[in-house]
């Protein structure tokens, strides 16, 4: 039996799914035989947690990465190994891989080259927590399935059809020209929450949503009629709100005087904007939204406000992109599980014309299903929790391609 996988390499995580290929073109996907993730790459200890159709749920702890390799790269084995294990009799001939920066050129799935593998390498610079990452586990799964065919997805392709105002910096004109502009990120993401709300708030879907995608890595994107017209993040996957370890937007002049008057490298700048700031940075605690919630010392309770309060401003912001909002949707791993910061973002957004209903809400939460609309019948303004599939965007993605070749 032919299979399709994917591998989704985030900044602390790596997911994969594995499903049967079609036997015949018109035929839609199958189920995935298996799926899971690896969680905490870069904390104490990784873990891979999956489940098989044929071997259930399962869970292990990976050791501590060695000093040599680093913790993406382990979790990759450790996938990689597994299905070895499982499904030794099984055949990879598809390879569906998420890339965050397309950077110019690519705005639809590829399939991968060594011209194109050289093509996404010179991207790095402008995503060094993912891109590495997801080049490492396509050259592992080059390494592992080498007759399979492996294909790129990218994350910056759903934005690229903004409005040259939402795509632009106001630098001269040359450095557009060059690929300086905002891009965009976590498209995959947004693009299955516009095709779930088109199959089933067909509404909504034509009208103007802005999509909320917050979990370690956060944005938000403006839809209109499904099209994505504006977006948090820019030329890399800093701007806009502040996440688990980055920044968010933050004022150009500053980084000016760390280079010029605290004398960083700019080698420790980008260790200091990708890795030490966010919630990590202004909690002096944690990355996770569930330990400051727990927490309840004074830096936690500050971060989540700072938090919470440039999401209610990116939401103000793109609603006027859109000239008004018609729905909220909350998605990713904060999105879709973390009850008080749902509430505490839309609580005070009745201006805009949300009625939040807090006990929908407050039922929304891991594991619950079906997950859907958190406010009131009568509201203006529809806020919805919708569970994203970044997995499946990449198989469709995938499977349109081999069955072209």
């Amino acid at each position: 039996m032919p299979l399709l996988l994917t591998l989704n390499a985030g900044s602390s995580s790596i997911k994969f799914s594995l499903n049967p290929l079609p036997e015949a073109k018109g035929t839609p996907l199958p189920a995935p035989l298996a799926h899971g993730q690896v969680s905490g790459i870069g904390g104490a200890a990784a873990r891979l947690s999956l489940q098989s159709s044929l071997h259930g749920k399962q869970e292990q702890t990976l050791p501590a990465a060695a000093a040599e390799r680093s913790g993406h790269e382990q979790a990759l084995d450790a996938v990689l190994g597994w299905l070895e294990q499982h499904l030794p009799e099984q055949k990879v001939a598809l390879v569906s891989h998420r890339v965050v920066h397309g950077g110019v050129h690519f705005a639809q799935p590829v399939r991968i080259d060594a011209q194109v593998l050289a093509q996404l390498d010179a991207l790095a610079p402008l995503a060094p927590l993912h891109q590495p990452h997801n080049l490492a586990g396509i050259r592992s799964a080059m390494a592992a399935f080498g007759q399979a065919l492996q294909v790129a997805c990218f994350d910056t392709a759903f934005h690229r059809q903004h409005p040259f105002v939402a795509d632009t910096f106001a630098l001269p004109r040359r450095f557009y020209d060059e690929g300086v502009r905002r891009y965009g990120f976590h498209g995959l993401s947004y693009e299955f929450i516009a095709r779930a709300l088109q199959t089933n708030w067909p509404a909504l879907h034509q009208g103007r949503v802005i999509v909320a995608h917050l979990g370690n890595g956060a944005s938000m994107c403006a839809l209109q009629q499904g099209v994505s017209i504006d977006s948090s993040m820019g030329f890399t996957a800093l701007d806009g709100l502040p996440m688990g370890t980055r920044c968010g937007q933050i004022d150009p002049g500053v980084l000016l005087y760390l280079l010029t008057e605290k004398g960083y490298s700019p080698a420790q700048l980008t260790e200091l904007l990708y890795q030490q700031s966010g919630l990590k940075g202004l909690s002096g605690l944690s990355n996770d939204v569930r330990e400051l919630l727990q927490s309840g010392q004074p830096q936690a309770v500050q971060a989540l406000d700072y938090f919470v309060a440039r999401c209610k401003r990116e939401i103000g912001a793109l609603s006027a992109s859109l000239g008004g909002l018609d729905a909220l949707v909350f998605t990713g791993g904060i999105g879709e599980n973390a009850v008080a910061i749902r509430q505490r973002i839309v609580q005070d957004l009745g201006w805009i014309g949300i009625d939040l209903d807090e006990a929908a809400n407050a039922a929304v939460h891991a594991g619950a299903q079906p997950l859907g609309p958190i406010s009131r019948p009568g509201s203006r303004v529809t806020a919805l929790v919708l569970p994203t599939d970044e997995e499946r965007m990449l198989a469709e993605h995938a499977l349109a391609l081999w069955r072209a070749v």
